[in-house]
């Protein structure tokens, strides 16, 4: 993708947002596999407004030794071991999202990127883990600041429910396609856009 008119460095403190969401098998992060994450990029278009640009995700294999909570797969669908996954290793995935990641940021002019997500602590939390037990040293995200659109729902929506807020914003929700990484990193970003698309608009007419 060429260099953007605008880029967003000085919209996010030198950060790209760029949105993640991690289907796991339990909730500890040292010790529950992650399945699969998905990320997705968003930068301004020549209007100065928010939009993805780009999309990318893939099925994680468990690492070794780890643990898989029967609720957890029931709540997300995931059968870890089904030969039509086409999963990768952890540190493969990593790479495969981090490149175009910090392609990204390189053309926007921003020091690094920071993980927008619902309820973030989480995503942030196993991507974390992820990196340590692959001995990533060149994560291009933020190690710990994030972008929480539970918050901003709230804030701008009166909503903290993905599916909620997305509905309350015009947005459809498809609830069979929810859980997916993909599908709830991507209408996580449309949110998000239009969220911060909704605020610039408010800013320009002095609200």
């Amino acid at each position: 993708m060429d260099n953007p008119a605008i880029p967003l460095a000085q919209r996010f403190r030198g950060y790209l947002p760029v949105i993640i969401d991690i289907e796991t098998a339990g909730f500890n992060p040292k010790k529950n596999a992650l399945l699969e994450i998905a990320a997705v990029i968003v930068e301004y278009n020549s209007q100065h407004e928010l939009e993805i640009t780009e999309r990318y995700s893939t099925h994680v294999i468990p690492f070794k030794n780890s643990e898989l909570d029967a609720a957890a797969l029931k709540f997300n669908g995931i059968d870890p071991y089904h030969p039509f996954r086409m999963a990768i290793e952890e540190k493969d995935a990593l790479e495969l999202l981090f490149k175009p990641i910090k392609q990204a940021a390189k053309r926007n002019n921003c020091s690094r990127a920071i993980l927008v997500g619902h309820n973030p602590a989480f995503d942030i939390g196993f991507l974390n883990a992820a990196i340590t037990r692959t001995q990533c040293k060149r994560s291009p995200f933020h190690p710990f600041s994030t972008f929480d659109t539970a918050t901003l729902g709230g804030l701008a929506y009166q909503q903290t429910v993905l599916a909620k807020i997305a509905q309350a914003a015009g947005l459809e929700w498809d609830n069979e396609k929810a859980h997916s990484a993909l599908y709830d990193a991507e209408m996580t970003a449309e949110l998000f856009c239009k969220i911060v698309n909704r605020w610039k608009r408010l800013e320009e007419m002095g609200v």
